[in-house]
Formats: structure tokens, sequence, C-alpha cells
């Protein structure tokens, strides 16, 4: 008898009681609007932004309505102005070709590797195509950071990190988001921390800080901040950059507050569900696992794996005989976008290139959340699903 998963691939754990206890305390003194503090009163997102930048080793950070919301004002922070190229990755979510569409900029989209990471060698040849790379570290994977930042400084290329999959993860040691001008992160329901929408900012750059601050919705409150430049850096912008109000509540910083501090527990326990899961695929015909760098510490939230060079049809069983097994995969390979699944000829706002090595890649891509809701067991009651299911229809197509 086949067995069958009975859990929920988007069922969240709780919001921790700490966490509950402070949002509790933000609706009962009712200042949710983060500047809305009284006297000698440090607001919860204030205090956010500043234990952020503590734990990232930034100077400074902004919070924001979302990780979506953050990239735009980064791009606007760095100067993209409407109709500029912007370098970002074919193989991404719509969120980040959007943040480019939204200022009025034209995405170029740089090729993905078998490793799920931007193809370097196409975007070594795409540099002196724009000034910007909006870098998705997308489904958690990193690509050879040294390197890409080698060519993007040679070439005078800003980076921007999106890290809306990567809070917690590192390059040789070097948190995500640390490497580029701006990194930019996600606290949405599905991402590290959950505060349903959300997103964080931080930058090294007190200009860049202060515009991103002022496009935000400061008004002209932004000594209440406490991960932000000196008055003298606003005294310089202020009077040029455009109100796009976009702030993070109290209410929300309230919620991550706690979770940031459980982060690296929380990191641990995705890991050991993503390394029972993978575990239990390798080996598997016709299926390729997704090798990670050695220099690579991820975040195993989700996983992906590989079905290279199967026709759509094959791949649509495979998830349809998984589907009737409880088990939820989703495929970035079709035609059309389904749920949060695309690709970059999806976003047809944007012109594109065929590439055909990614697109090899990309039609083989299947996605798996990896809820922390999961017991170990599980995931390796997952594993069996899938690789029995695979294997049972790879067997057939090929004998």
């Amino acid at each position: 008898m086949n067995e069958i998963f009975t859990g929920s691939f988007t069922q969240q754990e709780p919001i921790p009681d700490e966490a509950i206890e402070a949002a509790l305390a933000v609706m009962r003194h009712g200042r949710l609007h983060r500047y809305n503090v009284a006297p000698g009163e440090l607001g919860e997102t204030a205090l956010l932004e500043q234990e952020f930048a503590a734990r990232m080793g930034a100077k400074y950070c902004l919070a924001v309505a979302s990780g979506g919301y953050a990239m735009a004002t980064a791009l606007r922070a760095v100067g993209v102005q409407p109709g500029d190229p912007v370098l970002t990755n074919a193989f991404t979510l719509a969120p980040v070709p959007g943040s480019i569409a939204s200022v009025g900029a034209r995405p170029v989209f740089v090729g993905v590797t078998a490793g799920l990471t931007i193809d370097l060698d196409d975007l070594q040849a795409k540099l002196d195509q724009a000034r910007v790379l909006m870098l998705s570290h997308m489904r958690g994977h990193l690509c050879d950071m040294d390197r890409l930042m080698r060519m993007c400084d040679a070439a005078g290329v800003t980076v921007i990190e999106d890290c809306a999959h990567t809070m917690g993860a590192a390059w040789r040691g070097q948190l995500s988001g640390r490497q580029g001008a701006v990194g930019c992160y996600s606290c949405q329901t599905y991402k590290h921390v959950n505060s349903g929408e959300g997103g964080l900012l931080i930058t090294d750059d007190e200009e860049l800080a202060a515009k991103a601050t002022m496009l935000s919705g400061s008004y002209m409150l932004y000594e209440r901040h406490l991960a932000a430049p000196g008055p003298e850096v606003f005294e310089r912008i202020k009077y040029t950059t455009p109100n796009v109000s976009g702030r993070m509540d109290n209410l929300r910083a309230a919620i991550l507050r706690p979770q940031l501090r459980d982060l690296d527990h929380q990191v641990q326990r995705w890991n050991e569900r993503y390394e029972r899961v993978e575990q239990g695929l390798r080996d598997t015909p016709g299926l390729t696992i997704v090798e990670r760098p050695e220099a690579e510490t991820y975040v195993g939230s989700s996983i992906q794996f590989l079905l290279l060079d199967w026709s759509a049809d094959t791949i649509a069983v495979v998830i349809e005989r998984c589907a009737a097994r409880g088990v939820e995969l989703k495929w970035f390979g079709g035609a059309e976008p389904t749920g949060f699944t695309s690709r970059y000829d999806s976003w047809r706002y944007a012109d594109s290139t065929r590439m055909p090595n990614s697109d090899r890649v990309l039609a083989g891509i299947m996605d798996m959340r990896v809820p922390l809701t999961f017991s170990l067991e599980d995931c390796e009651l997952i594993a069996r699903i899938i690789r029995d299911e695979v294997t049972r229809i790879h067997n057939q197509a090929t004998s």
C-alpha cells in the first residue's frame, strides 16, 4: 500500500508567545504608527532596525512594508531612473523584476546554472549593459559571491542583493546581504521571520540609508530612527528625495523582534529537515540533486531538485501522482505562471531573449516548501513518496 502524507505545506508555526504579548502591548497603547511614540519612548520599529543592523553587522537598517518595497526603494536610492537597464536573474520570483518595473526601469535577464544560481559567465558578457545588478539569491542558493563582486566592482556595477530566501545564510562566513551596496529582506509569512508582510533594508552607505529613509515616508522625523545616519546627511538630501510611503508599523515590528532573536535556532531546525529530504532523494533515477557549495551556509526552508530533460507531460504526471499522496511540488518550467511559479518569459512587460542553457534548467526545476511544522519523520516520508513516484515514472519512460 502506498504511503500518504497528511500534513500541510502552507501551515506555519504559531507566532511565539513573547511576540504575541509584544503585539498585544502595542495594540493596548494604540501607537501603531512608527512615528507615533510618546516623549522618550523607543518604538518597536526603531528597535527592530537597531537590532537587525547589529545582527547583520551593518551600519544602517530600515524596516518597510515588504521585501518588494525594499528592493524598489534600494533601486531609487542608488539612482536608477525610468528607462535604465537593470541586470537581474532569469530564475527568480515576480517581485524582483516587478521592483525594477515599478521604478520605470528595464530588467535585463541573466541566465541560471544547474546550481540554480546566476550564470556568472552570462553576467560577465552582459555587465556592460547596465550599471546596477539586482541579484536574487533565489530559493536560498548563493553563487560564488567572491567572483561576482570582483566582476561587478571592476565593471562599476552596483549590486543590490535580494535576500528574501537567505536571511541567516552566508558565503565564506560573510552574511548574505553584506557584500552588495544594499541588502533587502522579506518578512512575509513563508520567509524566515513571519509578520505576514514586511521588509528590511541594510546598508553601510550613509547617503543610501538617508535616501531610503526619506523615500519610505519619514517626513522630517528621521531623528526617531536608531539605525540611521546623522541629521547632517539628511540635510543634504531631504528636499530632493520624494516620499514614496511604505513604512513598517510598530505592530509588525513587535511580532518580528522575538523571532529575530531565535533565528539561528530556526535555521538549524530548517536545515535538519532539508537534509532529511535531500538524503532521501539521493540516487533517485532521473532526479538531479542541487549540490550546495562548501563555501555556502544555507537556510533550507525550501528544497529544489531537477528533472532534467523530462517532458512537460511526464513532469505533470509526477506532480499529479505526488499530490495524490499528499506531497505538493511546484514546477518552474510551465509555460504559464501558476501561483508563485514563473520564468523570465512570463513577464511580458520586459523584453527577453531566449537562453537555451537556462531554458533547459528552468524546464526541470521542481520546488517544495519545508515548513518547520514538519517533523523529521515527515521529511523522510515525503522523500520516500517523491522517490517512489519519480523512480516509477522514470522507469516507465525508459523501459
